[in-house]
């Protein structure tokens, strides 16, 4: 990519988006293009090819998806398989038509089974059956991850599949029942603090475990890998460490200076017990991570107090 090119990054307002855009920005790119949901509905196939057509990206970051937590994911099954299949097909067909030099699908870790074997490797894909909680989302991952391939191998387009684990961080999303489990957690503890609540409730025992990378590691990734991965098949981008949500849930109540007891609802459902990234591949290529958990939340709680504290107080 030249300082000049033409580089449209679906999803900017995202916490992925946004932080990919902040990493461009400050890399010195100057003909950045954005559009918002009210500007372009991703889902219409038709307003998508126009976009395309009038603006001619010369690179594409396809950061945009209907995203949530376990319990949106699970109770809009519908709109999550559909909608997200629409955003991803309308994007990557639109840049084949319109000569896009680079695409760079933007997947998560809840393409691979259930059940797979730990760490996660990227062969792993379809080796058996998904988390079916969030089984919808992850089959148009894997939908998107399959279409960028046969692109490659039908029309010779160069795009690829990046599979980031689980990511926080500045512009995250902190709605009480649709957001992933670190901001919730986050929201959950400093509401607790404010309130003097004596105790913090958590879905399920506590014991699976959890990887967690920072979103501006995934976007300084995410441009290193633009610039140095053009190969089939899909890229794990994650730190290779993991912890339980039981110590996640300890560190983020000392991080926010929260005093009282935490409690766990063993009548809720856990989710997968293990999702850690085998990140070998990422490594080889010559990328590692840079903000370890305890940093990374400490700054996604200040930005949690800078933009969301006094909406989740009203």
């Amino acid at each position: 990519m030249e300082k000049n090119s033409k580089i449209y990054i679906a999803g900017h307002r995202g916490m992925v988006g946004s932080a990919i855009y902040r990493k461009l920005q400050k890399e010195g790119y100057t003909n950045i293009i954005t559009r918002s949901s009210t500007e372009l509905d991703l889902r219409i196939q038709n307003d998508v090819a126009d976009f395309f057509e009038q603006e001619k990206p010369e690179y594409v970051f396809l950061a945009a998806a209907k995203v949530g937590g376990i319990v949106a994911n699970n109770t809009y099954r519908a709109d999550f398989l559909y909608e997200n299949l629409q955003i991803q097909n309308n994007i990557i067909h639109s840049s084949y038509l319109n000569g896009v030099i680079k695409l760079m699908f933007l997947g998560s870790s809840c393409i691979y089974p259930k059940l797979a074997p730990q760490p996660l490797k990227e062969d792993y894909l379809l080796t058996g059956l998904l988390e079916p909680t969030n089984e919808p989302y992850a089959i148009a991952k894997i939908a998107g991850i399959k279409m960028c391939d046969a692109y490659r191998s039908q029309y010779g387009c160069n795009y690829i599949s990046v599979m980031p684990t689980n990511l926080y961080g500045y512009n995250d999303n902190y709605h009480p029942q649709n957001s992933h489990v670190l901001p919730a957690l986050i929201r959950r503890f400093h509401e607790a603090k404010v309130n003097h609540t004596p105790e913090v409730t958590i879905w399920g025992t506590g014991t699976p475990k959890r990887e967690f990378l920072f979103a501006d590691d995934l976007a300084e990734a995410c441009y290193y890998l633009m610039q140095n991965y053009n190969e089939e098949g899909l890229v794990n981008i994650g730190t290779g460490e993991d912890i339980s949500i039981k110590d996640l849930a300890l560190l983020i109540k000392d991080i926010i200076g929260y005093e009282g007891e935490i409690k766990f609802d063993t009548s809720k459902p856990d989710g997968t017990p293990r999702k850690l990234m085998d990140v070998s591949k990422l490594h080889s290529k010559g990328w590692h991570h840079k903000i370890e958990l305890r940093d990374g939340i400490k700054l996604a709680y200040e930005d949690f107090l800078t933009h969301q504290a006094n909406l989740v107080s009203n």
